[in-house]
């Protein structure tokens, strides 16, 4: 699973930053990698809060560029 900065709280906020064209960075902690291409599982809010969402993302030329 990888998170998404700036922090957001909902997956709400998240689609709604994307779709204002806010770049939104996505990190893997420890080990893995973020795909430059294709689908990408995402979580939030970051530790040491409890994670409320989780959500699939499209990354495109390493960039998030849509989330279901």
């Amino acid at each position: 699973m990888a998170y998404v900065m700036p922090n957001y709280k909902t997956k709400k906020a998240l689609k709604e930053a994307l779709a204002a064209g806010v770049h939104v960075a996505v990190y893997q902690p420890g080990l893995g990698y973020v795909p430059q291409f294709g689908y990408i599982s995402l979580e939030g809010p970051h530790y040491p809060a409890s994670h409320t969402w989780y959500a699939t993302g499209t990354m495109e030329n390493s960039r998030l560029v849509k989330v279901k």
